[in-house]
């Protein structure tokens, strides 16, 4: 069968707009195309290719499970999912671990155990839940409208109750919402959809104590910035605040689908057998690959190196905005950076995604006007130097068109 682009429009379901380039391979930060065309990757899938592309650690770990146990529902355990329960526990606040496929179920699991926490300790009159405009969790219908973007949620029918949107790094707008009615208060610490929009000090450290003040548990959906993405393992520890609920995907499993919930022992007693679950959550295959991930990210080396990779990003894309003034902003934590377009080019996001992909390079928006780069973690220095040589290229082009 002859594949191409085309086909997609005939057989896909159209809530996707994909790029006529179809790759086909990739090794490290380096994509190759159906014509052989070479691309480099500061997408990642967006923040999911923590190790770039056929990592040699996560191609053994897949070929090795591949060849003992793919898939045991969840009336058995396995090996794979015990071990990297075990390690996710040892390196982070949590005492449990809840498996799912992504981070929109592992959101769901979050919201619905504070749910339940909240009614089983103080009743049902505790079910409030608040989230931050611009934040993004999800695209069930629970998590979309816990997500502050309404034209994600909008247009599906009556939606569901009890949830209030705050404005992020503004802690008077989550006062004037909370209450002890509140059951949870659930953020991104660092916005990435909302425009890669990291949390002052002040405000974080309020949220937090805000949600002891009014017993409401503090969720963090590290989806996008777990495992590695802003230099520690987690965002939350390098923020100076513990959330009660910590939700992860996309990067866990290196490219192979996995999401889990991590929480306390007092809070996750409130999911007793039956009330939640999920056909391959925990599944071998991707529990083997997802240890093989944690294990070669959770390194002081890997960590470290994300923060000198930061500075080589944020450093050459000041140098290209000296040249052609295109952005208001470059920011960031980690490799999760976003370069905010001024006001000569707001809107246009899109248009610079598409010159970079002409210029051989794959990139991100986070909103209309913030070109977003997720790239490997691992990435090596002289990609990031080939690929920013790419983008400016991308840039001269719309600037002088």
């Amino acid at each position: 069968m002859n594949i191409t682009r085309d086909i997609f429009d005939d057989v896909m379901v159209p809530n996707y707009a994909p790029s006529a380039v179809i790759p086909v391979r990739g090794k490290g930060s380096r994509v190759w195309d159906q014509k052989d065309n070479e691309y480099i990757d500061f997408a990642g899938g967006i923040a999911v290719n923590c190790l770039g592309h056929c990592h040699p650690a996560l191609v053994e770990a897949l070929n090795e499970q591949g060849q003992k146990i793919w898939h045991l529902s969840n009336v058995m355990t396995n090996e794979p999912a015990l071990r990297l329960a075990k390690k996710l526990v040892d390196a982070t606040f949590a005492d449990k671990v809840y498996f799912a496929n992504s981070g929109a179920e592992a959101n769901e699991a979050a919201l619905k155990l504070a749910r339940r926490w909240a009614l089983e300790n103080f009743g049902e009159q505790k079910s409030q839940i608040i989230s931050f405009k611009q934040g993004f969790h999800g695209r069930t219908f629970f998590t979309v409208t816990v997500g502050g973007q309404a034209a994600y949620s909008d247009g599906f029918g009556p939606k569901p109750g009890a949830i209030e949107h705050a404005i992020y790094n503004d802690l008077a707008s989550l006062e004037a919402l909370i209450s002890d009615n509140t059951c949870a208060v659930m953020l991104e610490p660092i916005q990435g959809e909302g425009g890669i929009i990291a949390p002052t000090d002040e405000f974080i450290k309020g949220v937090r104590a805000l949600c002891d003040k009014h017993n409401a548990l503090m969720i963090f959906d590290e989806v996008q910035s777990g495992v590695g993405r802003t230099g520690h393992l987690y965002a939350y520890m390098g923020l100076g605040v513990t959330p009660d609920i910590l939700t992860t995907a996309k990067a866990l499993g290196g490219g192979f689908p996995i999401g889990a919930m991590l929480t306390t022992t007092d809070i996750a007693k409130h999911l007793k057998v039956g009330t939640h679950g999920s056909t391959y959550g925990g599944n071998p295959l991707a529990c083997a690959v997802a240890e093989a991930a944690f294990d070669t990210v959770n390194t002081p080396e890997v960590l470290s190196g994300v923060a000198q990779r930061e500075a080589l990003f944020k450093t050459k894309l000041a140098e290209i905005n000296a040249k052609h003034n295109v952005f208001s902003d470059i920011r960031g934590l980690g490799l999760l950076v976003g370069a905010e377009l001024n006001e000569t080019y707001t809107g246009r996001a899109k248009d610079f995604l598409n010159a970079s992909m002409e210029q051989g390079l794959m990139t991100l928006v986070a909103g209309a006007s913030v070109i977003r780069f997720a790239p490997s973690l691992v990435i090596p220095l002289a990609d990031i130097e080939a690929g920013l040589e790419r983008f400016e290229k991308a840039v001269a082009a719309i600037v002088n068109a």
